[in-house]
């Protein structure tokens, strides 16, 4: 009888261990696919990202404030270009006046006045604007000029106004 109740605790015994066997590899398993579909998310996200930063670099491309040729030019001409992108932008931007279109863009409003929403300096001679009055609305190119006493003078050398769909 003895033997018996051995035989029976070792075989109890035996199945329970299969049993935590089976169902901890079940569970290692589970986590195990997890982390890899995490760490497959990770590169993925990790791989936008320097996409991300790729695009940013080579959309700043055409900006004054990464082109080394355009602040030397300024430079040269003894011109504080720390603040410039800010002053040629404050400049467009004051020429928008209420119950007036803006002198810069060489269409007249249709459906109100025609005011510049957004700019960007290119470089050391040019800047791209948008425009809009409301409804219509385009992109204007400009020129400028810095004199040595810092005044800017633009001068509006193409525009465009897209069609209304």
């Amino acid at each position: 009888m003895g033997n018996k109740i051995l035989m029976y605790l070792f075989i109890f015994t035996l199945l329970f261990c299969i049993f935590i066997y089976v169902n901890d590899k079940r569970i290692l398993d589970s986590k195990l696919e997890r982390i890899e579909n995490l760490q497959e998310k990770l590169e993925q996200v990790e791989a936008d990202a320097e996409n991300s930063m790729n695009s940013t670099n080579s959309e700043d491309y055409f900006s004054l404030k990464n082109n080394e040729d355009a602040i030397t030019y300024f430079e040269n001409k003894g011109i504080d270009y720390d603040n410039l992108i800010l002053r040629i932008e404050d400049a467009i931007i004051s020429k928008n006046k209420a119950g007036e279109d803006n002198p810069l863009i060489p269409v007249d409003g249709m459906e109100g006045d025609m005011r510049i929403n957004k700019i960007k300096v290119l470089n050391h001679k040019w800047v791209i604007a948008d425009f809009t009055d409301g409804t219509y609305w385009g992109e204007v190119f400009l020129s400028y000029d810095v004199t040595k006493d810092g005044d800017i003078q633009f001068f509006t050398e193409k525009s465009f106004i897209y069609p209304q769909y």
